[in-house]
């Protein structure tokens, strides 16, 4: 007797199970653009066939570029991730971007970051970046001071100073004709930067041999490359061998990091004793605290975590991809070494660039590299360094919009602003989306930019590699300023040539040939891997010679 109901109750539960699997892949969402899902693995099993038709290692935007366009480039694309995540609203329209990113009555400081707990060891469970409501406006209000225009211009000093080492590295690598990594080289001089600006600290970083540089450094690389790009963000009983050398490593940052805080906070109170005061943005964070409580310290902790995590990457990577872009575009790079000898003279030897930058008018002169400042946005348009990954829970009633008039409702989901897809749509950039042309930005107008003639004007929404609204960046105009100081001493002195993947194509007598719009043309295409951020594949391989003038 038992037998029959045991079994009809098994054919009850299988349907059951069977019929709410079913809702729930084709159903749910089922007003949302989306391509074909399976019943089992929703759109991994499409992920990996789009995959397996690319670059293995490719960054996973690489991948949804690609589903987007097959689907039609809809303002929004559904993905499941269920089983292994939640699924997910892509956002590919900047209009429901900014209606993710801005402050409403839902979300005062706009809708909360998506989890970020796999990052605790390299940003710290407290970090700027993952915290919300209060807790985020009194470390934003706190920090906020060390990143105000008035600040950033006392910082010119430091950053001229620190990029003399990497300007001799560079001047080694053109003598020897060696081909090295530009990435690797770049990080070095934007964390010695970093680690001076936020904690008046020498870092020591831009030593090329790794054994030689500061403690601190060694531990942070090894941390990033414990977040490799197939295994970033799974969780931790996945991968207990990596979670443990995460674990490791950020603990032994944490224990660095906290005695410079304790040392530098000793030191600041000796300093006001002596009517003296740092500059640093931890000096400045730190105000008229009395004392350091285990609390302050550890959030504080996370904070300079957070900082050099973000303070090195994006400009680094920034840096590495615009002096790519300038070696492919020669009219761009002559546009680019005119505005310099218009501004600093025709003198183009580090010396003269850095006593020209530290007269009182040198952040004049920064603020005035209008065509350069073209180029580092530009080269943030087609090469984000990072995007943002909102979340909100189910019965939020969080819903968007399309110029259409179509309502989605994005409870329950990760809300994906797309960046690399955002600042590619040609129907915001015309014809040129995928081109690197930086005269797009040379005529700012009100509300709107105004752009290449052969583009529509575009939006300041369309342009979003900080992010906007209320959680923007805090540091974006530091990273700014950092680019332009560091494109001001190397355009006019050196000639990058691209190795390998992205290099160009010669003619016989070993002249690059040109396209029919005056770009060089490519063997191949360079492109980006997730290494925590969005990284070139092979650490942008080049060799660099002197530039003719600069001889």
């Amino acid at each position: 007797m038992l037998g029959p109901i045991l079994l009809t109750s098994l054919l009850v539960l299988a349907t059951y199970l069977y019929m709410k699997l079913r809702f729930k892949r084709f159903s749910q969402y089922a007003s949302f653009p989306q391509l074909p899902s399976n019943l089992l693995w929703g759109h991994l099993k499409t992920m990996d066939e789009y995959m397996r038709r690319g670059e293995a290692d490719s960054h996973p935007d690489i991948i949804f570029s690609a589903m987007h366009e097959d689907l039609g480039r809809p303002p929004l694309m559904f993905i499941d991730f269920r089983p292994l995540n939640r699924p997910m609203a892509l956002i590919a329209n900047h209009e429901i971007a900014e209606q993710v990113s801005k402050a409403s009555t839902l979300f005062p400081i706009s809708a909360p970051k998506g989890s970020l707990k796999h990052f605790d060891h390299l940003i710290g469970p407290t970090s700027l970046i993952a915290s919300y409501g209060d807790e985020w406006k009194m470390l934003r209000k706190r920090f906020n001071p060390g990143f105000a225009p008035q600040h950033l211009n006392t910082l010119l000093p430091c950053i001229l100073d620190k990029t003399l080492p990497f300007i001799s590295h560079l001047d080694r690598f053109a003598r020897t004709q060696e081909e090295f990594l530009l990435v690797p080289l770049i990080i070095n001089l934007t964390f010695d930067i970093i680690g001076s600006v936020v904690m008046d600290v020498d870092f020591e970083a831009q030593h090329l041999n790794p054994s030689d540089q500061g403690e601190l450094v060694r531990l942070f690389s090894e941390l990033l490359g414990a977040y490799g790009n197939d295994i970033s963000d799974y969780p931790w009983w996945l991968i207990p061998r990596t979670e443990m050398k995460r674990r490791r490593f950020g603990k032994q940052i944490d224990v660095l990091l906290k005695d410079i805080i304790r040392r530098k906070f000793a030191e600041q109170r000796e300093k006001i004793a002596t009517s003296g005061k740092s500059r640093s943005i931890l000096a400045l964070s730190l105000g008229d605290t009395e004392s350091l409580s285990p609390e302050l310290v550890n959030v504080t902790c996370d904070q300079l975590k957070t900082f050099l995590l973000a303070g090195h990457d994006t400009t680094s990577l920034t840096l590495a991809w615009a002096f790519y872009e300038l070696s492919l575009k020669p009219s761009t790079l002559a546009a680019v070494r005119a505005e310099l000898d218009t501004l600093l003279g025709i003198d183009a030897s580090p010396e003269v660039i850095r006593d020209r930058l530290l007269r009182p008018d040198g952040p004049e002169l920064v603020q005035k590299m209008s065509y350069i400042s073209a180029v580092v946005k530009e080269t943030l348009r087609l090469h984000p360094p990072a995007a943002t990954a909102r979340v909100s829970e189910h019965g939020t009633g969080f819903s968007v919009r399309t110029t259409e008039g179509q309502e989605y409702c994005l409870d329950g989901m990760i809300i994906y602003n797309c960046e690399n897809i955002i600042q590619r749509d040609s129907s915001v950039y015309g014809d040129s989306a995928d081109r690197f042309v930086p005269e797009r930005w040379l005529n700012e107008g009100d509300g709107l930019l105004e752009t290449h003639s052969t583009t529509p004007r575009i939006p300041v929404s369309a342009w979003r590699p900080f992010e906007r609204g209320p959680r923007n960046c805090i540091g974006q105009e530091f990273a700014n300023i950092e680019a332009r100081v560091i494109i001001a001493y190397v355009a006019r002195r050196y000639d990058f040539t691209k190795v390998g993947l992205g290099e160009v194509v010669r003619d016989g007598d070993g002249h690059p040939m040109k396209d029919s719009k005056g770009d060089y043309q490519l063997k191949s295409h360079l492109y980006n891997t997730r290494q925590v951020t969005s990284k070139p594949v092979d650490g942008m391989r080049v060799k660099v010679r002197m530039a003719a003038k600069a001889n």
